[in-house]
């Protein structure tokens, strides 16, 4: 019956308070914004009067949290990382030949003299003179060795050292190798987050992704060249003894040497010791200053350790050169004047006052372990994510109305309590998204847009239940509350199986498409919640109240009540039409091929803007003598921007060796596009290696696999194994035909695509789930029907929820489609075009399957996980 305790009704409504509460700041988004950094400055130490107006321009009762903005709706950088963990090793090796020269010198009598031999960077080999000392010289190496100092070498020790003939062979373990990754990639993010910091930008994002990568993201900077001159300089400082000087380069020096360029002094060069007296890493504060003559310098200050051993040397080595030496190049090889004792001093060099700033901010943040290898790169301009973000509303907006309007065509007062829902239902997603900071992507705004259509589904199923209730002449409680009670198992089976859908995009998805996967997510959870508590509640208190003795839901009707059609008349024809479709798709992708971005084939897109017309054998011509290669240069129609505005995509092939294009390389490209075209904007460029490429050919490969092999296991334990064999079918025949679709129509095949791809599945195994549970429930209920008019009977109950659902949703795809800009045009096209042929799939394919293989039929018994269904 209709009857909603008292204290669920209070919960319904103070969830649903408080996650409006939360979404409330991000429609006042910059004067909350400005709130924010206000305190946080305050509570830095800027008290100041306009600090403190700007804190109180937002109520202190209300939450300040807001939905963080994705780089492609603020605009910004983002890079990924990969830490070079071999170099560390090099490193340690070559600092630890001190160590071992000074522990066997004390032993010439027993191992004779010590030479440090040529060797592979991962191992120091020693020659000795005296073969017979070799044991006592591995015995005193091996006492060098300390504990690993991590969880996993717990037992093992650093260092491997071993004999061969005369020579002595230290190498890392292999557990210390491990705790060395871990720790190098640990500081390099740790330092990667100093720098930025010490920049002062908005909401960067921060976070290792895999064994040896760093992601990096941050919004409102002006490119990716910017970003990598922030963080991509290893500030790698050493101070190391000058052996000599000299003019060649190329000069022979022994092992243990090196030659380095003398910053200043142009075909000047020193030779210095390799292993430093002291590193950058033993700095605890560096400051920019001024030197006795009045030029930028940057005074420094060493901890203990490194005092004493600066202070040592000094001592030692008064009247001898002094090499300090900032990432390979030596910027000051003074002479040592006298002790300098207290661990500061003062680096001086030909700075001026912004580089002898900046200086100071790397050395403070300290010293990347190791060099970065930049995989992938792209910048978003502020324009185009301004843009973005304008098309992202008016979609919403316009998609929203269309729902709203044939929801209550369709369903009258139900449809206006279904809208009202619908509209407290995407202020929970922002609700939520504010409360865990969740960040808001273009996709993520398609996900939305997508909620919108799929939201009113589950209220759909539970409206189309109470008019068959109605019609076999229950009274209006008994029909509503049976409506939502049978609808319930169609409802969590379909939104379980497109959420099951939304985890493995976020698991295996990045980027944009996270941000599609949490918008999804959040989207399905927060539309059951409406649609099983809000929506009902609403009816509930409206019943009380109203008290009708009779009623209809009155509407428009697509499907007419008694519809009876035989969608078995033309199966072979549908079924032979289906093969024949899925065949030439497949033969599309064989012959023709997809056109693949750079996501899955590397290389460098940069999307211009120019209030000329487009002249794309001027760009080619421009572009041409820089040697680059294949070069792709497509127009983009956009009405979206006006049409003073005239967008073009030029694509780069991944150039050789190199992993993403290099920043002086894309300035290059820019400068020669200018001169085309002097009023060209670049509003976004993309390089991705083809290293990450090829991997995420993997990834996508392996989360369709996943995708599929987790209905399938689902729909199983839910239902038979033929129903799982049906939907799988019907799964692979809508993704072979899109993608014959994107390669006949040469539509840009990429990663957003992919999580199309994975959405169709979700939207198909909805609509079929819908489908089977009604089957199911038929197949306990006219235990002696002939199966195949069984179906028939299924198909037409569930016809029209089938229709409306799908229309919603293309109503507000197709706004998107339209109206939501280029950027995502591919994305949204394949979606649209997935739900048609979803819908088609689930009436012709998937149910003809399981036809073809018969089901269990003695279904007398409800099962334990499905007790909504009646035993009639």
């Amino acid at each position: 019956m209709l009857q909603i305790e008292l204290w669920k009704r209070i919960l319904v409504w103070m969830l649903v308070v408080a996650g409006l509460a939360f979404a409330v700041p991000n429609a006042f988004y910059s004067r909350v914004e400005g709130h924010n950094d206000a305190v946080a400055a305050i509570e830095a130490g800027a008290d100041t009067p306009e600090n403190q107006a700007k804190a109180a321009d937002w109520p202190s009762y209300l939450p300040s949290t807001l939905v963080n903005l994705g780089l492609d709706l603020r605009g910004g950088a983002h890079l990924l990382a990969e830490v070079k963990v071999a170099d560390v090793y090099a490193s340690r090796m070559e600092a630890l030949w001190p160590e071992v020269r000074d522990l066997l010198r004390p032993e010439r009598a027993t191992v004779g003299t010590i030479r440090l031999q040529d060797s592979d960077p991962l191992e120091l080999r020693v020659k000795i003179s005296q073969p017979e000392g070799m044991p006592r010289a591995v015995e005193l190496v091996r006492g060098l060795a300390q504990p690993v100092a991590s969880l996993t070498g717990a037992g093992s020790t650093d260092l491997e050292v071993r004999a061969e003939a005369d020579t002595l062979v230290v190498t890392l373990s292999e557990a210390e190798r491990q705790a060395m990754d871990d720790r190098t990639v640990r500081q390099s993010l740790e330092i990667i987050r100093r720098r930025i910091d010490e920049v002062g930008t908005r909401e960067p994002t921060i976070q290792r992704q895999g064994e040896d990568r760093i992601l990096i993201q941050v919004p409102g900077i002006g490119s990716a060249s910017e970003l990598k001159a922030i963080i991509g300089t290893t500030a790698q400082l050493t101070f190391q003894p000058v052996v000599g000087r000299t003019d060649n380069p190329d000069q022979s020096v022994q092992s243990g040497q090196e030659v380095l360029p003398v910053v200043g002094r142009e075909g000047s060069y020193d030779i210095l010791e390799s292993a430093p007296v002291v590193t950058g890493e033993e700095l605890v504060d560096a400051q920019p200053s001024f030197d006795q003559n009045g030029r930028p310098a940057v005074s420094f200050r060493f901890n203990a350790s490194g005092a004493r051993k600066f202070g040592d040397y000094t001592a030692e080595n008064i009247g001898s050169p002094f090499a300090i030496v900032l990432d390979d190049e030596v910027i000051s090889d003074p002479v040592i004047q006298s002790h300098i004792a207290g661990g500061s001093g003062i680096i001086t060099g030909s700075f001026t006052v912004e580089e002898s700033t900046n200086l100071a901010v790397l050395l403070r943040a300290g010293a990347l372990p190791a060099g970065l290898n930049f995989l992938e790169e792209r910048t978003i301009g502020p324009e185009l994510g301004a843009d973005s973000i304008a098309a992202g509303k008016v979609a919403s907006l316009v998609g929203l109305g269309l729902v709203v309007v044939y929801m209550i065509l369709s369903y009258g007062l139900f449809g206006v309590f279904a809208t009202i829902a619908l509209g407290l239902n995407i202020g929970l997603i922002f609700g939520v998204l504010s409360a865990i900071g969740g960040t808001l992507t273009l996709p993520g705004i398609a996900g939305i847009v997508l909620t919108i259509g799929m939201a009113v589904d589950a209220n759909v199923l539970v409206f189309e239940r109470i008019r068959e209730e109605l019609r076999t002449a229950k009274g209006p409680s008994r029909a509503i509350a049976l409506g939502y009670d049978k609808a319930l198992s169609a409802i969590l089976d379909a939104n379980i199986t497109t959420f099951i859908i939304a985890v493995i995009l976020f698991a295996l998805g990045s980027g944009p498409v996270r941000g599609f996967a949490i918008t999804l997510g959040l989207g399905i959870l927060t539309s059951v919640f409406a649609a099983i508590w809000l929506t009902r509640l609403m009816i509930v208190m409206w019943f009380e109240r109203a008290r009708p003795r009779q009623f209809t839901i009155r509407g428009m009707r697509i499907v007419r009540d008694d519809t009876k059609i035989n969608f078995f008349r033309w199966i072979k024809f549908t079924f032979g039409a289906s093969a024949v479709a899925v065949v030439m798709s497949l033969a599309a992708w064989g012959t023709i091929g997809l056109n693949f971005g750079i996501d899955f084939r590397g290389g460098t897109t940069l999307r211009t803007e120019s209030a000329q017309a487009i002249d794309v054998g001027a760009y080619r011509d421009s572009i041409a003598p820089l040697g680059l290669g294949d070069v792709t240069i497509t127009e983009v129609f956009d009405p979206t921007f006006g049409p003073d505005q005239n967008v073009a995509m030029i694509r780069i092939q991944a150039q050789d060796g190199d992993e993403a294009m290099s920043p002086e390389a894309i300035a290059q490209v820019e400068s020669a596009l200018q001169a085309a075209s002097p009023d060209v904007k670049f509003t976004s460029v993309e390089s991705v290696g083809p290293k990450v490429s090829g991997e995420l050919i993997m990834t996508a490969i392996y989360s369709l696999a996943a995708a599929v092999a987790a209905i399938l296991v689902y729909i199983w334990l839910r239902f038979e194994w033929q129903f799982a064999v049906g939907a799988v079918a019907a799964l692979v025949h809508d993704v072979a035909i899109t993608i014959g679709i994107f390669a006949i129509a040469g539509i840009r095949f990429d990663l957003s695509t992919i999580a199309a791809l994975l959405t169709i599945v979700g939207y198909s195994i909805n609509d079929t789930v819908v489908i089977f549970d009604r089957l199911r429930e038929n197949l306990r209920k006219y235990k002696q029907m002939d199966l195949r008019e069984l179906m028939n009977l299924t198909v037409n109950e569930t016809l029209s929820r089938t229709l409306m659902t799908s229309g919603t949703t293309l109503l507000a795809l197709i706004a998107l489609l339209a109206l939501g800009g280029d950027v995502i045009r591919g994305f949204v096209f394949a979606i649209t075009w997935g739900i048609i042929v979803g819908t088609y799939s689930s009436v012709y394919v998937a149910k003809n399957i399981v036809l073809m293989l018969g089901v269990k039929r003695d279904w007398s018994k409800a099962s334990a996980s499905d007790p909504t269904v009646p035993n009639d």
